[in-house]
């Protein structure tokens, strides 16, 4: 009876040592440790475009057929209180290169800035979608156009404002001006402020000194005259402005624009 019982005993302690005490394996020495799984390979972010301030390669005609593209309304409103004004936003469609969504953005983030004219809460912008009242329209034309809704001598260089038309010359918005100092992303929201300035009212300001800031409403495009570009009609939370005057047309290196 007891042989019978160790012969069942003896196997089931056969295998637990076997278990505990592999061949070769030492029960007092320590397991070795796997090596740690490689870090995973750095993944390169995703470069991020500003529309707002994207130069693109654009190209136009000088005279355009004089059809529009309008851009769709914004869901935002630049500034926090005083007066509403809305504005629309057009662009020839002989213009290639842009979309009028990307101008009107780059026009609405322009005129949002806090920097911009709604900074002394007096004055609230919002752009408007088709068939929406508006109180002035921002357009984006070849050069020929410009001239035409200008209503002023043949220039094909400079843009303006007439009544409600605030209008961008395409070339100036593609290539900018020579002497500028800036990039052509700056050279655009001071268009955009300058141009919609004369529509709030406010006429061309004089260099104040050589190395200042030009004030918004200097003819930045006909030259800086000694001042550093600047597209804000605000700096550090006030008005900032020139002696009232202006500049001729002499504009270095101004060429007449027919087409790129």
């Amino acid at each position: 009876m007891l042989a019978a019982l160790l012969l069942l005993v003896l196997p089931g302690l056969v295998l637990i040592g076997i278990a505990v005490h592999s061949p070769g394996t030492p029960a007092d020495r320590p397991a070795v440790a796997a090596p740690p799984p490689a870090p995973p390979a750095p993944t390169r972010p995703t470069p991020k475009t500003d529309r707002a301030t994207r130069v693109e390669k654009i190209t136009y005609p000088a005279r355009g057929r004089g059809d529009w593209r309008t851009a769709p309304g914004s869901d935002r409103t630049g500034g926090k209180r005083g007066t509403l004004l809305r504005y629309r936003v057009l662009m020839e469609s002989d213009i290639k290169g842009v979309s009028v969504g990307t101008f009107a953005d780059a026009v609405t983030a322009a005129l949002d800035d806090p920097r911009g004219w709604t900074a002394e809460g007096t004055l609230r912008l919002r752009r408007v979608g088709p068939g929406q009242p508006y109180d002035f329209t921002i357009y984006l034309v070849t050069p020929v156009t410009r001239d035409v809704l200008c209503e002023d001598a043949a220039d094909g260089y400079t843009s303006c404002r007439n009544g409600d038309k605030v209008v961008l010359n395409v070339a100036r918005w593609a290539k900018g001006v020579p002497g500028y100092g800036a990039a052509l992303p700056v050279y655009r929201q001071y268009l955009v402020n300058h141009e919609v300035g004369h529509r709030l009212g406010h006429d061309h300001e004089l260099c104040p000194g050589a190395g200042r800031p030009a004030p918004v409403m200097q003819q930045q495009t006909l030259g800086m005259h000694g001042c550093a570009a600047n597209p804000w009609p605000y700096r550090d939370g006030k008005r900032y402005a020139g002696r009232p005057g202006a500049y001729d047309d002499a504009a270095p290196g101004r060429e007449g624009d027919h087409g790129a």
